[in-house]
């Protein structure tokens, strides 16, 4: 109010100004005429200079009152200035930044960031609170937002010391004590590997093949008549799974290579080769299926030769023994090789101080939670010891051996099952134990933060080579259009826009139809790896496009089945009410298509929280008041379906699928 009253009060006084002036206006033109009176009437002079004194001064007082409102004037504009710089906020920002590093910098809430980005070409939907940014975005939320950009060269964090669990120094040779072997079975699928350790260790092992392969990693140990003991691993004999065989030969301290006598050396035998020699692991080789009448024992002799594998018959160091899995010929001949092996090996370890060991094989049990088979290669595991394997800690409760008996502790060489794992660990991590709880939290945690760290590191590497995409982009566009007029312009991209002209409904049919989703479920950790190197090789896009919808560790489930199943068409539910027939009051749900199109004869289901809570058919499908057969992306519809007591709710997702069964081939060979 009183800056409304300052205002009148400075127009009034410049007002009574212009006034002023307009009169000493006229007055001046009297004073010019001065000079030529004075002579003739002196006392008109006189009153002149007069007048002429009192004019100067009102010039005087005139440009006084207008330099005062002058200064005012730019004095306010200087506050205002001043007060504008200091509204507009400098938000530092940095390349790479997340949505919620954005937020927290800017000081508002995530979802401002989200409005900031509407009407762009951001897809908002796949942001997250941890997505990055690029640099055109970050520009483009700060500038809607008023506030002032400061980039920062690098985002300065504040340096962590190093908290991880390393392995202990080598100790005295003194404390060392003679351990067992640990042994790895390896060979081609079918050459009888199964069956060679069912007589080793004289359990139904081969009832539990299913076409031919392993269904997991175990550890077992075997204790022979002469008393000496040896640590089996049950690596998977498919090639599908060398990455688990080649885990199987970095813990282990011999390889048994089983060939077939009849077949000779094929293409996982050269793999399983291969493995022994990256890991430097020294081989005893077996000679299977040496019962049969087609078995030509020194034909697989000489054709090992080609890989360097030279058996002691032919001038070399390694053992070779004929035997038979199926009726258990040579069995004893092949463990005293064994023994004879690991005794040149001096195998030796340290029974004491904190445990060290690599996880085998991890699952988990639905009445025990995670599970881990190990092998101890250092120290003595006893329950209530505190470990950490890769980003997962526990605290042993229960330990039990290959028979599932409950053992007190696990010395070196030897197998366990450890229950009391927190998270699920990865087959291959490294165990280590810690001094308490606290410390297996804290190393975890550095495990985890170190990840992250060359997450971001990676993830700024990619944003900044999009970055350059996108100037080498811009940079082209400005060439290509720089000489020519806006009309021309306008008229380019108006042609290149219509080229480029959407698929064709036959054609998108025709494409998702080449689309397979897939679930991938393992029984155990390392099974489940395998799988996935596997799919890693598939060539066959061009045929057939394989998208991995899921997958995990455990039971393949009904919401894994209906998360495999490919939809036509998909709309959301934005309403809900009901009409009445007869007596009848039918539930129908007010819908928008988002994808595809909806077909009424087709079949339906509805998904609620991503689960599917009703599958069917409609009896009604409508756009306004017309039944109509066909619902187009964007359309609006009422439905209702043929199961009365469903009940909608606004969110529901309505899916139209077709369900079809083709029998189609790939070019792809897996390798098995």
């Amino acid at each position: 109010m009183n800056q409304k009253i300052l205002k009148l009060e400075n127009l009034r006084r410049f007002h009574t100004v212009c006034r002023q002036l307009h009169s000493l206006c006229q007055r001046r033109m009297l004073a010019q005429w001065r000079h030529v009176f004075s002579s003739a009437y002196p006392a008109w002079t006189a009153q002149l200079y007069a007048h002429s004194g009192q004019t100067d001064v009102l010039i005087r007082a005139a440009l006084s009152q207008q330099r005062l409102l002058a200064t005012k004037k730019e004095e306010r504009s200087q506050k205002s200035q001043l007060s504008s710089r200091k509204s507009k906020k400098e938000v530092e920002v940095w390349i790479g930044m997340t949505v919620e590093e954005l937020a927290r910098a800017m000081e508002k809430d995530i979802d401002f960031i989200y409005e900031s980005l509407m009407n762009t070409a951001v897809d908002i939907d796949s942001l997250e609170a941890d997505s990055h940014l690029d640099e055109v975005w970050i520009k483009e939320v700060i500038k809607k937002s008023g506030m002032k950009l400061k980039w920062s060269k690098l985002k300065q964090d504040k340096v962590r010391e190093n908290k991880d669990a390393v392995k202990r120094p080598q100790g005295d040779p003194a404390l060392l004590i003679p351990r067992s072997p640990v042994v790895a079975i390896m060979g081609h699928v079918d050459h009888g590997k199964t069956t060679l350790l069912d007589q080793l260790r004289k359990t139904q092992v081969a009832a539990m093949e299913v076409g031919g392969i392993t269904q997991h990693i175990g550890a077992f140990l075997v204790s022979l008549p002469s008393g000496e003991k040896i640590t089996f691993l049950d690596t998977p004999g498919h090639a599908a799974f060398s990455a688990m065989r080649a885990r199987g030969a970095q813990v282990t301290d011999i390889i048994i290579l089983v060939v077939a006598a009849d077949d000779g050396v094929m293409k996982q035998t050269v793999e399983s080769i291969q493995h022994a020699k990256d890991a430097q692991v020294p081989i005893v080789l077996a000679i299977n299926k040496c019962d049969k009448a087609e078995a030509d024992p020194e034909k697989a002799k000489k054709e090992l030769l080609a890989y360097d594998v030279v058996c002691e018959d032919y001038g070399g160091d390694v053992q070779a023994v004929h035997v038979s899995a199926l009726t258990g010929d040579n069995m004893m001949a092949l463990t005293e090789a064994t023994v004879a092996l690991a005794e040149m090996l001096e195998l030796k370890a340290d029974p004491t101080g904190p445990v060290e060991g690599t996880v085998i094989e991890s699952f988990t049990d639905k009445g025990r939670g995670p599970v881990t088979t190990a092998i101890i290669q250092r120290g003595t595991l006893k329950k209530g010891s505190i470990l950490v394997a890769g980003k997962s800690w526990a605290k042993v409760r229960l330990m039990f051996d290959e028979n599932g008996k409950t053992i007190n502790e696990a010395c070196p060489s030897m197998p366990v099952g450890i229950i009391g794992w927190r998270d699920l660990p990865s087959a291959g991590d490294e165990i280590l134990e810690v001094e308490s709880e606290a410390r297996a939290r804290e190393v975890v945690d550095w495990r985890k933060y170190e990840q992250e760290q060359e997450k971001s590191k990676e993830d700024l590497k990619l944003i900044e080579e999009k970055r350059k995409e996108h100037q080498e982009a811009h940079q082209k566009a400005r060439e290509k259009y720089g000489t020519l007029s806006w009309k021309e312009r306008s008229f380019i991209k108006y042609k290149e826009k219509k080229q480029q002209q959407p698929l064709k409904l036959k054609e998108k049919v025709e494409r998702d139809s080449d689309v397979l989703p897939i679930i991938i479920k393992g029984d155990v950790d390392g099974s489940l790896e395998a799988i996935l190197n596997i799919m890693d090789t598939y060539d066959a896009s061009h045929e057939c496009e394989l998208e991995l919808v899921h997958f995990g560790v455990g039971d393949i489930s009904e919401n894994d089945v209906n998360l495999a199943e490919t939809f036509n068409g998909e709309a959301s539910i934005l309403a809900t009410f009901s009409i009445t027939e007869g007596k009848k009051k039918i539930p129908v749900a007010g819908c928008r298509v988002q994808k595809g199109q909806l077909e009424k004869q087709k079949k339906f289901k509805l998904i609620r929280n991503g689960h599917v809570i009703w599958k069917g058919s409609l009896i009604s499908l409508k756009h306004h008041k017309d039944d109509i057969s066909v619902i187009k992306t964007g359309m609006d519809c009422g439905l209702s379906l043929d199961e009365e007591k469903i009940e909608f709710k606004v969110g529901d997702g309505i899916v139209c699928y077709e369900e079809k069964e083709v029998a189609a081939k790939t070019s792809w060979d897996p390798g098995f």
